[in-house]
């Protein structure tokens, strides 16, 4: 990469260049950040800047490109979203009084994980995880380095670290230990991650618990020496490590939470369509993010459950209150950010302006919730510590004008430090001193044109031309002599100087250096800050959800242990808010403790997706604490959900539709106990109709029997409504159709018993379809329906594997007349066929054809 012949500032570069050779190094030069050689040609190309090159007239010229130093961040930002790693190399001393090349390091490298200053600051968290493993299990950690949010927990297999990692929607994995390629792959490849690797681990640290596990101790360790390896600076932000169980919420899959529009719409990505976007009513961004965990891990404690319940509750008995709670709420800025950006040393004078005017909200917030006289937000209450030591150091300290920058003055306020009032006052006043002193030496020595003049050489001086120097009072000193006129100073005039010049000079220091003092002062909050925080973010989601539930009119659940399910009118909320309440269409929902799945026909199109995916948001509502889409409902508390609902190829790992399907169904009946749900649609429509229908039928059985948990199967094989006879644990429901005339209407209501048939070419008709195609396809229906094609299940049922496959075969029969091409084909020998054989024996099939 070097030319034979290089600079020392070259030299330089690259000696740095090699420490960091996976990340793109932004050289400082000047009032530029310089990228060379590979970095430079594929940075111009990612960024969109101009590539030029350093030796112009070199035999080998060096590629070169780079960016302002003031708007670095947003090209750095685009290079993190692309998933690269971003090396910044400041210089480190003063460029004036460096002798030879001046001396740059390596001050912080930015990655995907630990991004924090994005031009593009959204609520959402940005998760960094470090993974360790022993070979038999995993330990995993995170942290979202903005807020020091800090997590670790340890994992069976390696499907659940796939699991948790796409659930937590990390960029950047750390791993600790050499993964197999198989699993570097799925990583890398699959779930495209940016992989780091990191052996050591930190010394002993005070965030790390002794009773932690070995394995989440290390992956903890190595996630905090990540960390400090490229940040480089100690960050008291970052909060103790805090240990979790999958177990302790609602388990979902990301496949579960993508089909279910969680925190996304599936479709489009987006918030609109999702569970987030119909309940964020919050006002700040820290309740924004707490929103989305509580969607994201919805509880399996009854107790908490409860405790949140019981505050939407108070919020909605008490609308006034609550306006005045939400109003005040808007005021409050992120303060976990804030305390992030303190940490790391880049805290600004507005960011202390708006951390001081949230605490300014504090004790309001305080006030409001006490005026609500509720026993259950005592807890609550209690919790949020206004600071108000902090509160009045920065109201006392900060200008409310301050400007974003602490280097230009004007940060701290009048009266805050006798000092810097003092050099202000001389700033502001010197100039009418130095003309009350003209005036007055004026009048005293008789030169009616003595002036003060100013330069940089002799500083103030008084004028007086050759003519006037006999009446130069005594204690006039001369400073410099001239062709016509002479120079002279006064002490007075020289205590005056120096004032305003240390003034000037030493005023934007002193505001700096107080500046950074408070700031520090800050810093010993971050604790306490961290803590009113999480406090503030729990009033926002409980408000937020408090304002929704009044909105939709929503209704409190009740919890049994009895097993059973009974929803009355529900509604799928998101989709009713996309609709409108009048056009949607409410279902009740009842599976008594003695039925164990539901096994739901109707046509496509007719609503039974919605249907279960109605039951699956009450549940995950219901459990997030919040109040649900109904007229009534009771619900047993679940552990988990499974889910197969809609079809979709992974294209990545070339995984077909029905390989997806088998997959997710596995993971259900493995992991699902009695206390799951399970949501089961149109499983089986993949492959061959006989074979579909034999696999639904055994997964029926098999959770019948083997698993017991709460079921919802929807199936386009109506003949398999005939399992309510022989399992005593299912019934049938179908999606209730109006017929009249050869015309079929959807009623998208749910009603009892088996759907008589499937509507697949009414389905067809209403995507329009040209009518000579659906006429001919009735005729098919008809001839396949007289002709025993459709046999019904009870007899399929006691087919033997062998006699099931000769059945489908038979539709297919093949003529006499054919049996030679089958012989000739069974006689093949493909894998041994050379290419020209394998031409001739093609051209032969044809000819037998």
């Amino acid at each position: 990469m070097a030319n034979d012949k290089i600079s020392p500032g070259m030299q330089q570069y690259l000696d740095v260049k090699a420490a960091y050779p996976d990340a793109f190094l932004l050289f400082r030069m000047g009032d530029f950040y310089e990228l060379f050689y590979d970095d430079a040609v594929k940075a111009a190309q990612l960024l969109e800047i101009s590539l030029t090159s350093r030796n112009k007239n070199a035999d080998k010229p060096i590629p070169m490109a780079g960016v302002p130093y003031h708007s670095a961040q947003q090209y750095i930002d685009v290079l993190v979203e692309m998933g690269y790693k971003v090396a910044i190399a400041e210089q480190m001393e003063d460029p004036k009084k460096a002798v030879g090349v001046v001396k740059r390091e390596v001050v912080q490298v930015i990655t995907p994980g630990t991004a924090v200053d994005s031009t593009k600051p959204e609520a959402a968290n940005n998760f960094l995880i470090a993974l360790d493993s022993d070979g038999q299990q995993f330990g995993l950690s995170y942290m979202d380095l903005s807020t020091g949010e800090f997590y670790v927990t340890s994992l069976s297999d390696f499907a659940a670290v796939c699991s948790e990692i796409q659930n937590l929607k990390a960029k950047e994995v750390v791993l600790g230990f050499k993964p197999t390629e198989a699993e570097e792959a799925v990583l890398r490849k699959k779930m495209n991650l940016l992989l780091s690797y990191e052996e050591e681990k930190s010394q002993e640290s005070q965030l790390l618990d002794d009773s932690l596990k070995a394995l989440e101790y290390s992956a903890a360790a190595k996630l905090l020496q990540y960390i400090h390896q490229t940040q480089m600076r100690e960050l008291s932000h970052l909060q103790k490590a805090v240990h979790y169980e999958i177990k302790d919420y609602l388990q979902m899959t990301y496949a579960t939470k993508s089909s279910l529009d969680l925190l996304e719409n599936a479709r489009s990505g987006k918030k609109h369509g999702s569970l987030y976007w119909l309940l964020d009513d919050t006002k700040t961004a820290m309740g924004t993010r707490l929103l989305r965990t509580w969607i994201d891990r919805p509880l399996v404690n009854k107790d908490q459950i409860l405790e949140r319940q019981e505050i939407i509750q108070v919020f909605l008995d008490a609308f006034f209150e609550r306006s005045d709670l939400t109003e005040s709420l808007k005021g409050v800025y992120d303060i976990e950010r804030l305390a992030s950006r303190v940490s790391f040393g880049k805290a600004n004078p507005k960011d202390l302006l708006q951390l001081g005017q949230t605490l300014d909200q504090v004790p309001l917030i305080k006030r409001l919730l006490e005026n609500f006289a509720s026993p259950s937000l005592e807890k609550l209450i209690q919790a949020i510590d206004p600071l108000p030591d902090l509160a009045a150091l920065i109201n006392a300290a900060i200008d409310p004008q301050a400007p974003a920058s602490i280097t230009e003055g004007g940060l701290i306020r009048e009266g805050f430090d006798e000092k810097l009032d003092s050099y202000r006052k001389v700033m502001r006043e010197g100039t009418s001193w130095i003309a009350e002193i003209e005036a007055k030496e004026r009048q005293k020595s008789g030169i009616t044109t003595l002036k003060i003049d100013y330069n940089r050489k002799d500083g103030y001086y008084f004028h007086v031309t050759n003519s006037n120097l006999s009446l130069v009072p005594e204690y006039f000193f001369r400073k410099a002599t001239l062709k016509n006129s002479e120079r002279f100073g006064t002490a007075e005039l020289a205590k005056i100087e120096g004032q305003m010049l240390e003034a000037r000079e030493e005023s934007a220091n002193l505001e700096y250096d107080i500046f950074m003092r408070i700031r520090s002062s800050v810093e010993s909050y971050i604790q306490r800050l961290q803590e009113l925080a999480k406090q503030l973010a729990t009033v926002d989601v409980l408000q937020s959800l408090a304002v929704v539930a009044e909105k939709h009119h929503y209704v409190r659940p009740r919890f049994n242990h009895k097993h059973q399910i009974e929803i009355v009118q529900g509604r799928h909320a998101v989709v009713e808010k996309v609709m409108g309440v009048q056009e949607y269409i409410p279902n009740s929902i009842r599976l008594d403790s003695e039925t164990m799945i539901q096994l739901i026909t109707g046509p496509n199109m007719s609503g039974k997706s919605t249907y279960m995916r109605q039951l699956a948001l009450t549940v995950i509502m219901a459990q997030m604490g919040s109040f649900v889409a109904a007229e009534a409902v009771e619900l047993p508390l679940f552990d988990a959900i499974f889910t197969r609902i809609g079809a979709a190829d992974d294209l990545i790992s070339g995984q077909s539709t029905f390989m997806v399907e088998m997959m997710e169904a596995n993971q259900a009946i493995k992991r699902a106990s009695q206390s799951s749900l399970i949501l089961f649609d149109e499983l089986g429509r993949g492959t061959a109709t006989y074979d579909g229908m034999a696999l639904a039928q055994a997964i029926i059985e098999y959770i019948h029997e083997e698993v017991g948990a709460k079921t919802m199967f929807a199936t386009h094989y109506h003949e398999l409504t005939e399992l309510s006879s022989s399992l005593t644990h299912l019934v049938n429901v179908h999606v209730a159709t109006l017929e009249k005339d050869g015309e079929v209407t959807f009623l998208h209501k749910i009603a009892e018993g088996a759907a008589d048939k499937s509507y697949g070419i009414h389905v067809a008709k209403i995507a329009g379809l040209p009518s000579s195609l659906l006429n001919r396809a009735d005729r098919i229906l008809y001839d396949l329906e007289n002709s025993g094609a459709n046999l019904p299940l009870k007899a399929k049922a006691s087919l033997s594997a062998k006699e099931a496959s000769q059945e489908q075969l038979s539709l297919f029969a093949v003529e006499d007349s054919h049996q030679e091409l089958l012989n000739t084909l069974k006689q093949l020998d493909v894998t041994n066929l050379t290419p020209r054989e394998a031409m001739n024996t093609l051209f032969d099939l044809k000819e037998l054809l």
